[in-house]
């Protein structure tokens, strides 16, 4: 370790000999996280509305806002829905309790909700098939 960062060091300093290796290294030079208050929720039943979702999480916490996902053209739900808590200790006890409990006769999966970036590339891993390479074109 201590290799690493007298490695580190020179090359910084190679670089800016006047510049100060550890402005590089404090943690204020890196934004803090982002709060974990959003729960993504997943294996929601078609019948399932804002309301019982919101009765369900609300044993939690203050649940400050709860959005399912419904279909464009059938008007039905998608599924999945955002439960947003006001305090993160509140919403990874929901978490804790819900992932994987059954809820109107489905299992819930529970995960924080990662931030949606607009105009970012999407990455979509591709899934490789498990046949003799020699059979491509069959």
């Amino acid at each position: 370790m201590k290799t690493l960062v007298s490695l580190a060091r020179r090359a910084l300093t190679a670089q800016n000999p006047a510049s100060d290796w550890r402005c590089f290294c404090s943690s204020s030079s890196f934004p803090s996280p982002p709060s974990n208050t959003k729960l993504f929720v997943a294996g929601l039943s078609w019948s399932v509305d804002e309301k019982s979702l919101t009765d369900a999480f609300s044993a939690f916490g203050d649940v400050t806002e709860v959005r399912i996902m419904y279909d464009k053209d059938t008007g039905r739900s998608r599924g999945f829905g955002f439960v947003h808590f006001s305090k993160e200790v509140d919403a990874r006890s929901a978490k804790d309790a819900m992932d994987g409990k059954a809820f109107l006769g489905r299992p819930l999966r529970v995960s924080y909700a990662l931030e949606k970036v607009r105009g970012g590339p999407i990455v979509v891993p591709r899934l490789l098939s498990h046949r003799d390479p020699d059979s491509r074109n069959s």
